[in-house]
């Protein structure tokens, strides 16, 4: 069986020497010093290691189960659930005004680490709901917020998000649910959704879905949907449940994993619903969702490719096999622990630096809406807009890759699902398609947010990246920024090539699009990498009490920098080959 440890130390480091979050100007920060954090990320440490992560392979093993109507989650969830409620986890970022505790973003995705490591597949009910609660704040009146919220941050309610119909995924415009007007404002919404997460559970009182339909005289395409709040249970006036609304479970989907999420067919029979926002304008309403979900779900990617970095190190510890071809390293025993092997120690040290350079991103990323939000500065607004693909596409692609290479290290045992390897890579997959699937998602930089607002958020990321190259002048790190000036240079070449071939022939844009966001995902990584190399030789030179955790990180630093940064030019080299050898083929060659 698999353990978790929660990297309690490891975010510190990231929160504190590389971000510096207690010195930050963000409104709530002067509140984050070592001591705070530290007491808020032990105890989530303790939730995560001691309730949930004890039920994640009891939930993979018996799923959810429809029954009458009616989701039964796995053993175990509703009272790890509960303690999860019990315990305020959902309202730690969200507004005093309704029940929450009105802490920084940032803590939320710290803490959120620790839950999805630990059990990726019950953390969705929470994440989920958050989500909806963020939808509801930026877009419902003041009545539904009051009417909703509450019960929706203490988790007595849950949320959800309905998009997808069977006969449309990313391509909205094509949704069928209708919402016919009623004459008491509200609308009956009819039609059926697929891949509904947490759609139905036995863990909370009711459910609140967001639905996006269509209402008479919007149009065609997306311009005509809308967005509605549906609670599976109507809520009366004084806040009590009332009838049970026409939503109902059609069946839960057999999946490759997160079996303890029910993922389900919602079918809506002239249901009542409230519109949320202005009327057709219901994309823009749920985008503040679907913005959110894709950060969340980057964390997802890394977070699992964390805790299966976790077992995999222990595993290569403890397993022998071979002897050390430099000498041997275990005389008494009959074979060397499997750490010693040059190609183990490679694939440990690609997830290793993968998995603490996307932590360091994911949070800089969390402070950035913090920013956004809380300064109401729009640099960071359109920053974080940016690299939102990134975080998503990059993260969940190369998290995918690193629970394999963990599963890898176990060699047949990581086959065997006992180990529990399979898990972690089986439960990684869904992160690379769900909230927009990955090869969307680099659509969207390079259609998109390159060009968004006339270029200017993709020059500020080159403007950043000058400056930790003209500030990382210590000569101790002189590899380290001539590896990051070298990865920069094939990120400004690569928008070149879009720039000069794009508009003349799109497909040149289209087929180097993934390329592109793992050559930016890269270049990401290489920037934080290099603010933790400059953190760690801060700390050291200040003198420590543990001067071999920042050691660790400069030789994880000058790992990453030396052997994975480079595929910034192979990406690059991809780019430039433009359209031809992607289009090549007549659809009869297939």
């Amino acid at each position: 069986m698999p353990s978790y440890t929660a990297p309690v130390k490891d975010m510190q480091f990231v929160l504190h020497d590389v971000l510096g979050i207690g010195q930050s100007d963000i409104p709530g920060y002067e509140e984050l010093d070592r001591d705070t954090t530290a007491a808020i990320l032990e105890e989530a440490a303790k939730l995560a290691e001691g309730v949930l992560a004890p039920v994640n392979a009891i939930g993979d093993r018996e799923g959810c189960h429809l029954e009458n109507g009616v989701v039964r989650t796995p053993s175990g969830f509703a009272e790890a659930f509960a303690q999860v409620k019990e315990g305020g986890w959902n309202g730690l970022d969200l507004p005093e005004e309704f029940g929450g505790q009105n802490l920084p973003y940032v803590m939320n995705s710290a803490t959120g680490e620790f839950f999805v490591s630990a059990n990726m597949a019950l953390n969705m009910y929470q994440g989920l709901t958050h989500g909806a609660i963020s939808a509801i704040l930026a877009h419902g009146s003041d009545d539904q917020k009051a009417q909703y919220l509450p019960k929706m941050v203490s988790l007595d309610w849950t949320g959800t998000m309905n998009l997808t119909e069977p006969h449309c995924g990313t391509d909205l415009g094509l949704i069928r649910t209708k919402a016919e007007p009623q004459d008491d404002g509200s609308y009956a919404i009819t039609g059926q959704k697929i891949f509904i997460s947490a759609g139905e559970h036995d863990m909370a009182e009711n459910i609140i879905h967001l639905v996006l339909a269509k209402a008479p005289g919007g149009g065609a395409g997306t311009k005509g949907i809308s967005l509605f709040i549906v609670p599976k249970f109507m809520v009366n006036d004084d806040g009590s449940l009332g009838a049970r609304n026409g939503v109902s479970v059609g069946s839960i989907e057999d999946k490759m994993g997160i079996h303890g999420n029910a993922t389900c067919v919602m079918n809506y029979d002239g249901a009542t619903g409230y519109l949320v926002g202005d009327l057709h304008k219901g994309m823009r309403a749920m985008f503040t969702m679907m913005n959110e979900a894709r950060l969340g779900v980057g964390l997802q990617g890394y977070a699992q490719a964390v805790v299966a970095y976790e077992n995999a190190v222990a595993y290569a510890k403890d397993r022998l096999q071979g002897r050390d071809v430099t000498g041997t390293k275990n005389p008494e025993g009959p074979a060397d622990p499997l750490l010693v092997h040059p190609d183990i120690r490679r694939v440990l040290m690609d997830q290793k630096s993968f998995v603490e350079g996307a932590r360091a991103f994911t949070m800089w990323g969390a402070s950035l809406i913090d920013r956004a939000h809380r300064r109401q500065d729009a640099e960071a607004d359109g920053l974080i807009s940016l690299m939102t693909p990134v975080i998503k596409g990059f993260l969940t692609d190369k998290g995918f890759d690193m629970c394999v290479q963990a599963q890898q290290v176990y060699g047949g045992h990581g086959y065997i699902e006992e180990w529990g390897m399979s898990q972690f890579a089986r439960d990684a997959r869904i992160a690379m398609i769900y909230e927009g699937a990955n090869g969307v998602q680099a659509l969207d930089l390079v259609g998109r947010k390159l060009a968004q607002d006339g270029g200017k958020h993709v020059m500020a990321f080159f403007a950043l990246v000058k400056d930790e190259v003209a500030g990382a002048g210590d000569p101790r790190m002189e590899d380290i920024r001539a590896a990051l000036k070298a990865a920069s240079k094939d990120l400004q070449a690569a928008g070149q090539y879009f720039m000069e071939n794009g508009m003349k022939n799109p497909n040149d844009a289209l087929s180097g699009s993934t390329d592109f966001m793992h050559l930016f995902g890269h270049a990401c990584l290489g920037l934080v990498w290099t603010r933790m190399a400059r953190a760690a030789y801060a700390a050291l030179d200040a003198g420590t009490a543990d001067p071999a955790f920042y050691e660790a990180k400069l030789a994880t630093a000058r790992y990453y920098m030396a052997r994975q940064l480079p595929a910034t030019a192979l990406h690059l080299a991809r780019i430039r080959s433009g359209a031809a050898p992607v289009m090549a083929l007549a659809e009869a060659d297939f």
